[in-house]
């Protein structure tokens, strides 16, 4: 099964675009807590794409979500600043405040990250296996 989901860098639009993934990840018979663990890890990397490689410009953004051989596969296209993948980390988690850990929530919640910039953009695929 595939699915495929265009919204603009809005952060109003982040609502859509939970709702999407997750009635997506229920079609395919994911469990309701994987889901929402999936749908948390997936709205974290739309908001660094919103955050950092459009600067809170209101772009297009593809959301590309496909199920086949037990895996969740989702790719995340945008077409702002291009990111240089040694230079994504997460802050320490030991300094207790707030924000900063959504890169450690992506790695931690699936089973490949891959940030792969491109000549406009990036493309970040995620894999997580069932």
């Amino acid at each position: 099964m595939k699915r495929k989901f265009l919204f603009s860098s809005d952060t109003c639009q982040l609502a859509s675009v939970r709702h999407a993934v997750r009635d997506f990840l229920h079609q395919c018979g994911v469990s309701e807590p994987e889901t929402e663990v999936l749908v948390l890890a997936i709205d974290e990397a739309c908001t660094n794409v919103i955050r950092y490689a459009y600067d809170h410009k209101c772009r297009p953004v593809r959301l590309h979500m496909e199920h086949k051989d037990g895996q969740i596969r989702i790719i995340l296209r945008d077409y702002g600043k291009s990111c240089e993948p040694e230079k994504i980390k997460s802050r320490p988690l030991e300094e207790i405040r707030p924000g900063g850990v959504g890169v450690h929530i992506i790695r931690k919640v699936f089973d490949e990250v891959t940030y792969t910039p491109k000549s406009r953009g990036t493309e970040l695929r995620l894999v997580k296996k069932l």
